[in-house]
């Protein structure tokens, strides 16, 4: 499949391995590939970006980011669920982070001592998460008649894919039904 990506989309994947690895994560997750979208200039992606604002949020989107991380993945919505039935995530997070360390729900480096074979060579898989991603731009590409897939359609797939990411470019106006308005 990688090899229908654009220029452009190799260079989304590879900043999202990048972005892992300066983050310490043992995976690359959906997070390192809006990250490496925001990066991107002179793209499909980071022109439907700026046409909806988001390019000016950066630093509000990796704060929210690092917050979800922080809770262990939990997306706002899933924290205000919990909430109704009573469970304070930020309580649990709090007593948490006091006895085992601050960011320990984040997840950075806890695996790098237990990998076995290949851990040595600095190789981060992927979640299933943006493995899901990616094949959802494969199928994005594809229904819209699209032979090669573009950094468009990974920004496609973020949003259309439930959890935090989509939570954060939606809480900013990066919907699915905001990006077929503005990518031609």
């Amino acid at each position: 499949m990688f090899e229908r990506f654009t220029k452009s989309a190799r260079a989304v994947v590879t900043g999202a391995v990048e972005h892992a690895e300066r983050a310490d994560a043992d995976t690359v997750d959906e997070s390192h590939l809006l990250l490496s979208l925001l990066d991107r200039q002179g793209s499909r992606a980071s022109f439907a970006l700026a046409a909806l604002g988001a390019d000016r949020r950066r630093e509000e989107i990796v704060r929210e980011l690092a917050e979800a991380r922080r809770r262990g993945g939990l997306s706002q919505a899933d924290t205000e669920a919990l909430a109704g039935l009573g469970i304070d995530v930020e309580e649990i997070v709090a007593r948490v982070e006091q006895a085992h360390g601050a960011g320990v729900l984040a997840g950075a480096g806890t695996a790098r001592g237990r990998r076995g074979f290949g851990s040595w060579s600095g190789h981060r898989p992927f979640t299933r998460e943006a493995k899901g991603t990616l094949v959802s731009a494969l199928r994005i590409a594809t229904a819209r008649g699209d032979r090669i897939i573009g950094d468009e359609h990974l920004l496609l797939a973020l949003t259309t894919r439930p959890g935090v990411v989509a939570e954060v470019l939606a809480d900013r106006g990066v919907t699915r039904a905001a990006l077929d308005r503005v990518l031609p």
